[in-house]
């Protein structure tokens, strides 16, 4: 095991605990020698962990200590890595550079060992081709946050075309589609309409009158979509 991810994994296991640990309980959940939970308690609080006691007293942790560099586990960096280059390469451009950014940050914090591995991924992002109507994205995403209705000319699959006043509250993003999730008043109910399919679109700044949460649950509970 890292040591990185050793006090990580320390430091969830004092975070479990409401009241002093002794080390050998510590060591025992690690798997280490009550020595090794000495020497990376010492390290955590160079690091800035407020842990009070001692060895053959006890551990605590004080509440709201964040140690950026040891959130992540291995797994997790892959993940991490995995979905900020998948948005990179798929999404339109603001996101793309948003998730680039993104993980620049994460790397800049990571310990030398981890951000190896990070920087060397055995997971690759295949070559895909773009969809269509990404140019639409960020106004689509910044009507979602700010809960405001969209105006928008929508053409079916029968080629019909019809203007629209939705609510947008969700943007599903599939390999090479695009699909915004919205309450339509023209048929009073949810619809989902294809971003490649919008031929034009307009924000209307007038907050929908229903929250974006209570939204999202019960189009969930519709379309029986287990929460995420």
């Amino acid at each position: 095991m890292a040591r990185s991810e050793r006090l990580l994994q320390l430091l969830e296991a004092l975070r479990r605990h409401r009241r002093p640990v002794a080390g050998a309980v510590l060591a025992a959940e690690l798997g280490v020698s009550p020595r090794t939970i000495y020497r990376d308690i010492a390290s955590l609080q160079a690091q800035g962990a407020t842990i009070k006691g001692e060895a053959g007293v006890g551990y605590i942790l004080e509440p709201g200590f964040m140690l950026p560099p040891l959130m992540f586990s291995e797994e997790e960096i892959e993940a991490i890595v995995l979905g900020s280059r998948w948005v990179a390469e798929r999404g339109d451009e603001t996101l793309s550079r948003a998730g680039r950014g993104a993980l620049a940050k994460i790397l800049a914090v990571l310990p030398p060992d981890l951000r190896n591995e990070a920087e060397l991924p055995s997971l690759i992002v295949g070559p895909g081709k773009v969809s269509a109507g990404e140019q639409e994205l960020p106004l689509i995403r910044a009507a979602i946050r700010r809960e405001r209705k969209l105006m928008i000319a929508y053409m079916d699959s029968d080629d019909a075309l019809t203007l629209r006043t939705v609510w947008p509250f969700a943007l599903a993003y599939f390999d090479r589609t695009r699909m915004v999730v919205a309450w339509c008043e023209l048929r009073n109910g949810f619809r989902h309409f294809r971003t490649d399919r919008i031929q034009s679109i307009d924000l209307i700044d007038v907050r929908y009158p229903r929250r974006r949460v209570q939204l999202l649950a019960e189009w969930r509970k519709v379309e029986g979509v287990p929460p995420q």
